[in-house]
């Protein structure tokens, strides 16, 4: 198969820290998850009043439908360019899913960050986890959309470009790199960014820069948004120093000037 992204697509990639692939999976594994999921929500999806909670976290699915969405061949073409060929893990397992519901109530979980690739020295404390200048354990930072979603429907925010100032921030701290928490207090003292939405039809992608800054939000429209942020797992680390390395080794190489 040709690529599916073109030069255009893989210069955004590296500027901005992410690509929107629409109809990276069909709508009907999307609504075949979607139906999955629902038998774990505790609430009727055809009766509004049930849904009390902002957020509903669920996760680690791994039936047909999910393992198939994230198995297309364009995303396999795509995490080949983006990657590297024989780089990455298939994705075995949809990861965390926040189901997100029309509500006024605060989430609690909205605040910018960038997500972790390898344990900390508590492996139950997700805070702890951490994230290094190689990127280690994280190929790429993925959001799946299960559903429509508008730019009332809690989409993804996104600081285009962030990911560059995210490896300046990670380079002196060498191998151990910083905790999720380190790093996420650290984050207000970046640059200021441009804002994107993750907004798009269900089986529409966001394939992203394991280092790009994003947050949640409140949901103000009508119907749940189900989205999945699994990562792209490594088979082995980034080799920075490669100057014929992947994008995501490219975006490293231009925010430290090697």
């Amino acid at each position: 198969m040709h690529n599916i992204l073109n030069s255009q697509q893989i210069q955004s990639f590296i500027a901005d820290g992410f690509i929107r692939i629409d109809n990276a999976f069909s709508a009907d594994l999307a609504t075949e998850a979607r139906n999955i999921l629902w038998k774990d929500i505790p609430a009727d999806p055809n009766d509004c009043s049930t849904w009390t909670e902002p957020v509903v976290w669920l996760g680690m699915y791994s039936q047909e439908p999910f393992i198939k969405a994230a198995n297309t061949i364009i995303l396999h073409n795509a995490f080949d360019q983006l990657v590297g060929k024989e780089k990455w893990i298939p994705v075995m397992s949809m990861g965390a899913f926040p189901i997100r519901f029309p509500s006024e109530a605060d989430s609690g979980d909205t605040g910018w960050h960038v997500d972790a690739g390898f344990l900390g020295d508590d492996p139950n404390d997700f805070f702890a986890a951490r994230i290094n200048i190689h990127s280690k354990g994280r190929g790429l930072l993925m959001l799946f959309l299960f559903s429509d979603v508008s730019e009332l429907d809690a989409p993804t925010r996104i600081l285009k470009g962030s990911h560059l100032d995210v490896a300046r921030l990670l380079e002196p701290e060498g191998e151990g790199g910083l905790s999720f928490m380190e790093l996420a207090q650290k984050l207000p003292e970046l640059p200021k960014r441009d804002e994107a939405l993750a907004t798009g039809k269900a089986g529409t992608v966001y394939l992203c820069h394991p280092f790009l800054v994003h947050a949640a939000q409140r949901h103000q429209g009508r119907s749940p948004k189900f989205m999945a942020q699994p990562p792209l797992l490594l088979r082995s680390g980034f080799d920075i120093s490669d100057p014929s390395g992947s994008p995501v080794v490219e975006a490293i190489r231009r925010a430290l000037s090697i």
